[in-house]
């Protein structure tokens, strides 16, 4: 028992705050924008990944043994600190924006690794994959979670820089003819 909770029920807690900040991170990510509206997501997506990171460590007080899980959430921990440093301390002035994107994007990453670690160790059809000339099913899906994390990185630090995301630009209307004449 942790926190007074069955193991299968820390379980279910553990990967629903696990999904919830892979969804929320990815949107966080998706539409990047300092106002306040958005501090919503944003807390959102690093409770629930703060939550994850810790309730991945709390596993340690039943199965004794350190794990990749376990590394990954010290590591996550880790990035945490000037990740919310850069969002909080220093409302993502300057280098702090670079700072926050690259942590948030990170933590999604992590988060989403150990997802598939997981999906690929308990899912049996994902288990019974078979490899590819290109490698493992599982080698290939940390690929595509990366990739996909950097896409959100450079996506979402374009969105934050001083002039916002791009604009739609307003074409200027053609000149009429009477146009020419005043």
């Amino acid at each position: 028992m942790i926190f007074g909770m069955s193991l299968s029920t820390f379980t279910v807690v553990h990967v629903v705050l696990s999904l919830v900040g892979i969804a929320s991170g990815v949107l966080v990510l998706l539409r990047p924008s300092a106002s306040p509206k958005a501090w919503g997501l944003t807390t959102l997506f690093l409770v629930t990944t703060l939550a994850a990171s810790v309730t991945g460590l709390l596993y340690l007080l039943s199965f004794p043994r350190f794990g990749m899980g376990h590394g990954i959430a010290i590591a996550s921990l880790a990035v945490f600190v000037p990740t919310l440093l850069a969002l909080w301390r220093h409302k993502l002035a300057g280098p702090w924006r670079a700072i926050y994107v690259t942590g948030a994007a990170t933590l999604l990453y992590l988060n989403a690794f150990i997802a598939v670690m997981q999906a690929f160790g308990k899912i049996g059809f994902l288990r019974a994959l078979p490899a590819t000339t290109l490698g493992s099913p599982l080698f290939l899906a940390h690929l595509l979670v990366l990739a996909i994390s950097v896409w959100l990185a450079i996506h979402a630090f374009t969105g934050l820089q001083p002039g916002g995301a791009p604009r739609r630009v307003r074409r200027p209307r053609p000149l009429r003819v009477a146009d020419r004449w005043n």
